[in-house]
């Protein structure tokens, strides 16, 4: 009962248009059943009217659109004694809104459930725990109020009991525990975390009560970033999902024609109402968009935010693909094989300096350097001042100096000493300096992701002709890497600026660009189509792209470009469905052997059997 008071109250217009049809019906077996026609013609003529005056707004936007045949199509019915067959036709009208309501709601289910999954609340704790190690335990004699997750602030001490969200990115306090980050990394097995360790919003605390340090606001954190990344492709209405707008006038002018034909060869007008009341446009109307929507919603399971209907239609033309390396075709977990200090430095101090330094990078190179200090436990400088150089390095001041960490060219400007390291195939090396002295070299080794080359060769089978490895590294490794993935084409040690200039020669188009970090920005924002390793990359990167995966794995690629065709296709086939199933009907009915009112309720099937066909976006197609 529930359902349908708030169904009449979100649709008024069909529940009128439903009454009118009862109060007629019940007129017509009562003595006054000359006025049901006049009620439910009058009505229509009303709805009509309304559609018309709602129909110029459109067109002085400059906005074309298929009402002008439902409103044909009614005062035409209506003008021949057709009233009822009028009445099916403003069904349709002020039922095209709940239909479409719902094929939306159904498509976008997958986007709307990352939605429902946000943190909303949280457990703050009113006292810290009495020390660093307090669990749970701990944590149940401090006092607790239960808060919005939009009023944690950063130090806030926070209790996650098990099975709960964690609302903010946190620091874990305590021992270890252990979390499901599925909903983030698509990683199924649980993960354990140490602490101190930084934990992100959104994923699912295991069996202990922990408590955990506030390292970021509620906008701020993981899962949030997430959230704003699908409510842009919710509320995105790019042009291209009007999809069917280029078919609107030809459809419109071949209905007037053949009614007007109709018309004029039978001699009877009756024929160019039951020719109209046919010619439904809702396949053109609500069927492509609901594609559109079916495949974000498709791509959301697999872990992509796809930002708009026009990212998916470029997907589907997809003919060019360039590659970042590091974090992208590679794992972004480097191990550091060897450390080369030069003459008068020990193996420690080259560790320490360039830890202290990495801190402040983004690189996925530095984490990977921090890691390795922390677990020989050497403890890290204090640091006066750091900034990091896209694509080169970071420089940061200790007391002892200036501290240089990066690639050779850059390094040695501050260094003229500097030695260049002989590295085997796929080894990269990091160089360190301390003011103007060279201190060594740390030898990393990052693998090719395992799954990299068979991804390549299923983007081969899906049309992509070019492909290309766009990055910042020395050409040796950069070389070695795109050997082991399948790409010949190879621009090694480049700029941001570099990044951009390739990717817009590149040819032919459409391109889309395949990178992770914040150095990664501004190529992926001047790609046709951008694609971010989410998982690991930025928020720059995230935010410039068209597409962000929420799953650190490069198969993710093929895939966005899989359902993009497979969404246009559905969505064309959906519109010449409607299309050819409406003309086959308007003749028929010009031949004077389809009744307006049979005609009226075979238009509702059509639309219901299109937009069902569009439906099947959600799912794609079935592959072996």
């Amino acid at each position: 009962m529930n359902l349908i008071v708030r169904g009449a109250r979100a649709y008024p217009a069909v529940v009128l248009t439903l009454l009118v049809g009862a109060i007629g019906l019940v007129l017509l077996a009562t003595p006054a059943r000359g006025l049901a026609p006049w009620l439910v013609g009058g009505y229509a003529l009303c709805v009509a009217a309304w559609q018309a005056v709602e129909m110029v707004r459109q067109l002085l936007r400059g906005h074309a659109g298929l009402d002008i045949l439902a409103v044909i199509a009614i005062v035409a019915a209506v003008s021949v004694g057709e009233p009822w067959a009028a009445l099916i036709v403003v069904l349709m009208i002020t039922g095209g809104e709940a239909l479409e309501d719902y094929a939306e709601n159904r498509s976008k289910q997958e986007l709307t459930a990352l939605l429902k999954r946000a943190p909303q609340q949280a457990t703050r704790l009113l006292t810290a725990p009495v020390a660093a190690g307090a669990g749970a335990a701990g944590a149940a004699d401090d006092r607790t109020e239960t808060v919005p997750v939009s009023d944690i602030n950063v130090g806030d001490h926070l209790l996650v009991r098990p099975g709960e969200l964690v609302p903010v990115d946190a620091i874990l306090l305590g021992g270890s525990a252990e979390f499901d980050e599925s909903s983030l990394t698509g990683e199924s097995l649980p993960v354990l975390r140490a602490a101190d360790e930084r934990v992100a919003s959104g994923v699912v605390n295991g069996s202990t009560a922990i408590t955990m340090r506030a390292a970021a606001t509620s906008k701020d954190s993981t899962y949030q970033q997430i959230v704003d990344l699908v409510e842009q492709a919710q509320g995105s209405r790019a042009k291209t999902v009007r999809l069917a707008d280029r078919y609107a006038l030809p459809f419109t002018v071949v209905a007037l024609v053949i009614a007007g034909v109709a018309w004029f060869v039978s001699g009877e007008p009756v024929r160019f109402a039951e020719v109209l009341v046919v010619a439904t446009p809702c396949p053109l109307l609500i069927a492509a968009p609901v594609a559109f929507l079916g495949g974000m919603s498709r791509a959301a399971k697999s872990g992509l935010i796809v930002k708009g209907g026009g990212t998916l239609e470029q997907l589907a033309k997809v003919r060019s693909a360039a590659f970042d390396k590091t974090g992208t075709l590679t794992t972004g977990k480097p191990e550091p094989r060897e450390v080369r200090p030069a003459a008068g430095v020990t193996e420690e101090q080259l560790l320490q300096l360039a830890a202290s330094a990495e801190v402040y990078s983004s690189h996925v190179l530095a984490s990977a350097v921090v890691e390795a200090v922390k677990a020989r436990g050497i403890p890290l400088l204090p640091v006066e001042s750091a900034a990091e150089s896209a694509t080169n390095g970071v420089e940061a001041v200790v007391a002892a100096g200036t501290v240089r960490v990066g690639k050779p060219s850059w390094v040695a400007k501050a260094a003229p000493g500097l030695e260049i390291a002989p590295l085997d195939a796929g080894e990269l090396a990091i160089y360190v300096a301390l003011d103007d002295r060279f201190l060594g070299t740390l030898i990393m080794r990052d693998e090719l992701r395992p799954e990299a080359p068979e991804v390549l060769r299923g983007l081969r089978g899906l049309g992509v002709e070019r492909f290309a490895m766009v990055t910042g590294d020395v050409p040796a490794t950069a070389n070695a890497m795109a050997e082991q993935a399948g790409i010949d084409e190879v621009y090694a040690e480049c700029s941001p600026a570099d990044k951009v200039r390739i990717a817009s020669e590149l040819q032919p188009r459409p391109l889309i660009m395949v990178g992770d970090g914040l150095n990664d920005a501004p190529v992926l924002a001047a790609a046709d189509v951008g694609f971010a390793m989410g998982a690991r990359g930025s928020t720059a990167a995230s935010e410039s792209a068209d597409v962000v995966n929420r799953f650190d794995r490069i198969d993710g690629v093929g895939e966005a470009v899989r359902i993009g065709k497979d969404t246009v296709r559905i969505a064309l086939e959906s519109i010449w469905m409607g299309i050819a199933v409406s003309v086959g009907l308007m003749l028929v009915a010009a031949f004077g052997f389809l009744p307006a009112i049979v005609g009226a309720w075979m238009q509702e099937v059509v639309d219901l059997v299109a937009i069902l066909w569009a439906l099947r976006a959600i799912r794609g197609k079935r592959r072996v």
